[in-house]
């Protein structure tokens, strides 16, 4: 069996890793505008980008705390955390311990007559086994389980009793994570721990987006790097746990709706940006504006950048965050200060790389940019960026920035916009979060039959 501290270790190392690929890959999102339209050059955009989104990184971790506890559930006991289903299965039976009467207190009735029917020292039918995850999965979820008397000769770690104590007070992650830990102590040679597991679920998770970020990288797609992440966290908790090991309503609300919403929300702040541009400035002379919009776009472009590293590094925080907490280190998702600079830092070095084929579809081929168009799609960005992260809605920045492009190219006239490049992102968009989801499924499939998890 490999250490927790290895699959940790192993976690930390490759979610830095994404972070350096995040970091040149989506490049283009914060200066692509400013390089097409030779407002900066390459050299001093990209190291305006750098600092700025080392900046960004360190303003908030609402996005981290999203990615950490409201995507998938990382305390739900799965059928190998039966380490001993008879010896369990028995202690229930005879209720000879007050967790016991507990437990059983609170199943269904399907389950307490599974139990009456059961010959101790026998091994439990599978419907039996499924009935008491089921009920451990239940109990997890309430605020009751611990009380001194229930836990007396049971010992627990002083941090998770100071959590059970104040149960009523967490969020509903931190409350699951704490119940498991005290049936674990309780349980200690029935149940095992997903310590081991879920790390492994987490580098898959990475191994997926890292790969699905290169395949788009090298076509010179502009593929969302956040997108590929969740997508691979996705797919290889349900290779791990089932579909339940997934929270479909974090998804649905942080994910699915920001990423319809994002680009949506860009195309149209895009388009209305615009038209105001046009409309207030058709009498002021070409050149004129042309040289206001190329001081006032490296404001927009700077904008751009610090909003990237607000909302994109944090994924990553989220990532290790998630990791610590499932392997115990944390009892709850507060992200280490060593996680937010390491993060940033990585980001910053990754995005002083340059992801120069990105660039130039995001800066040549979707509409042919002046510097008011880039200062009008960066600042429709870095609006629509500002306002998810606050809400903690880990958005794509290359769906937002690439909507805010068809959008301001879409008020000029419908034709100006290379509706075939737009199609050809689409598909990409669309197959990222299945597609990184099926290579974290196989990356879990391949670490588990090398024995990774245990």
């Amino acid at each position: 069996m490999h250490s927790l501290t290895l699959l940790l270790v192993l976690v930390v190392v490759f979610t830095l890793l994404f972070d350096y690929i995040n970091g040149f890959h989506d490049t283009a999102n914060a200066i692509a505008t400013v390089v097409s339209t030779r407002v900066l050059s390459p050299r001093n955009a990209i190291i305006m980008a750098a600092c700025l989104n080392f900046v960004g990184a360190l303003f908030s971790t609402h996005v981290a705390v999203t990615v950490a506890s409201g995507l998938v559930d990382t305390a739900r006991f799965q059928k190998t955390d039966l380490q001993q289903p008879a010896s369990f299965a028995a202690k229930l039976k005879s209720q000879a311990d007050p967790v016991s009467r507990f437990l059983v207190e609170q199943s269904s009735q399907e389950t307490k007559k599974l139990l009456a029917d059961y010959a101790t020292d026998s091994t439990p039918t599978p419907a039996l086994q499924a009935a008491l995850l089921d009920n451990l999965n239940h109990i997890i979820t309430r605020t009751d389980l611990y009380s001194e008397e229930r836990f007396t000769g049971i010992s627990l770690p002083e941090k998770t009793v100071e959590n059970a104590q104040k149960i009523a007070a967490l969020k509903p992650a931190e409350q699951a994570n704490t119940n498991r830990a005290l049936l674990e102590h309780a349980y200690a040679q029935e149940l095992g721990s997903n310590q081991h597991g879920f790390q492994v679920v987490i580098l898959s998770a990475i191994v997926g987006a890292i790969i699905w970020n290169l395949i788009t990288w090298y076509f010179g797609i502009p593929s969302s790097s956040s997108h590929a992440l969740i997508g691979g966290l996705c797919g290889a908790a349900i290779i791990h746990g089932g579909l339940h090991a997934v929270l479909w309503d974090g998804i649905i609300r942080k994910v699915l709706i920001p990423l319809v919403g994002s680009p949506t929300m860009g195309f149209i702040l895009g388009f209305l940006i615009m038209s105001l541009i046009y409309k207030t400035l058709s009498n002021v002379h070409p050149g004129r504006v042309s040289a206001t919009f190329r001081h006032l776009q490296i404001l927009s472009a700077a904008a751009m950048a610090f909003t990237h590293g607000l909302n994109d590094a944090q994924k990553s925080m989220g990532i290790i965050t998630m990791a610590l907490v499932s392997g115990r280190i944390l009892s709850e998702p507060v992200v280490p200060t060593w996680v937010v600079l390491s993060c940033s830092t990585v980001m910053a070095l990754g995005t002083s790389v340059g992801g120069w084929r990105i660039i130039k579809t995001m800066g040549h081929k979707i509409i042919r940019l002046e510097p008011v168009h880039g200062f009008a799609a960066e600042t429709t960005s870095a609006i629509v960026l500002f306002v998810t992260s606050h809400f903690g809605m880990p958005v794509s920045t290359t769906h937002t920035i690439s909507g805010s492009i068809f959008g301001v190219g879409a008020s000029k006239r419908l034709s100006a916009v290379r509706w075939g490049v737009a199609q050809t992102m689409l598909v990409a968009w669309v197959l990222t979060l299945p597609a990184a989801g099926l290579v974290a499924a196989l990356a879990y499939k391949l670490f588990m039959f090398i024995g990774l998890g245990g």
